[in-house]
């Protein structure tokens, strides 16, 4: 079984000015290797447990061991371990992409290859141009190079690709799944749920500072679907829709009579997408 990289036990966050609980007594283990979602409408605490997590936040009651040791005992030589893309990229605009990640990558002991980096997410031929004259995009990918200056274990990723064309997204995608299938772990938080259902091996909801749901995302889509299937045909000139149960569909004489004699147009079964389930565990749509 893998190895757990962090164990979050009872966590509880307060801000200093407020008389709520930002983070309520949440606890979830996450796996050398796995991909792990924490989703949540906005003010939910996501952003608040990354920061608790990343040693930002100190100031917290529960317990989170790091391999097995209480984050709270290890030295700043844990962000060796670290590499940290936030939704909101911080750059010098008066320096270069490639100036940039040459500075960052000072800060740490380990070094990867700066010109391979920016090759993998095509920006190679722009790393002497001005990160002030970068479009959004590129800053974005730019901020992931960052994450991985330093041969990182984990990746703490916040809306990794949003701002991103399809094509871009796929790389940075790509990187995220090649990552993990050399032995990292990633914590993602996204509003993207098509990003979830392709990366993530368990996700978590979070709502008003509470875990609802822990689950792996096909193991949700069971729970909150409905076990049918719907199929549309052509009949008498239009299109028609039956609906039969999936249970013993294999010996439904009324379906199997109806994919046999009639011109299917569709079949989909009963399958609910991880936006609707956001919707009903978190009891708010998903954040565009």
């Amino acid at each position: 079984m893998a190895k757990k990289v962090f164990e979050v036990k009872d966590l509880r966050f307060r801000y200093a000015k407020s008389n709520v609980e930002a983070v309520r007594g949440i606890s979830f283990d996450v796996y050398e290797g796995e991909i792990f979602g924490l989703l949540g409408p906005s003010g939910a605490g996501k952003s608040t447990t990354q920061k608790i997590m990343t040693k930002l936040f100190r100031d917290y009651q529960g317990e989170i061991l790091y391999y097995g040791k209480d984050l709270k005992n290890y030295s700043n030589a844990y962000y060796e371990d670290l590499g940290v893309g936030f939704e909101l990229p911080v750059h010098f605009s008066k320096l270069t992409g490639y100036e940039n990640m040459h500075f960052f990558s000072q800060l740490y002991q380990q070094r990867a290859d700066i010109d391979d980096l920016l090759n993998q997410v095509g920006l190679l031929e722009d790393k002497d141009r001005m990160v002030g004259e970068y479009s959004k995009g590129m800053k974005m990918r730019l901020n992931f190079v960052r994450a991985l200056l330093n041969h990182p274990k984990v990746l703490f990723l916040d809306e990794v690709t949003n701002g991103l064309d399809p094509k871009n997204a796929r790389i940075i995608k790509d990187l995220i799944q090649a990552f993990k299938e050399a032995g990292g772990t990633v914590f993602l938080t996204t509003h993207l749920m098509n990003d979830v259902e392709e990366l993530c091996d368990r996700v978590a909801f979070i709502r008003q500072g509470e875990i609802v749901e822990i689950a792996t995302p096909r193991s949700l889509k069971l729970k909150y679907g409905n076990r049918e299937v719907r199929v549309e045909y052509f009949n008498n000139g239009k299109t028609e829709t039956d609906v039969y149960p999936l249970d013993d569909i294999g010996t439904n004489k009324d379906f199997l009579s109806l994919i046999k004699d009639k011109e299917i147009e569709t079949i989909h079964s009963g399958e609910t997408s991880l936006d609707e389930i956001f919707i009903k565990v978190t009891g708010e749509k998903v954040d565009a």
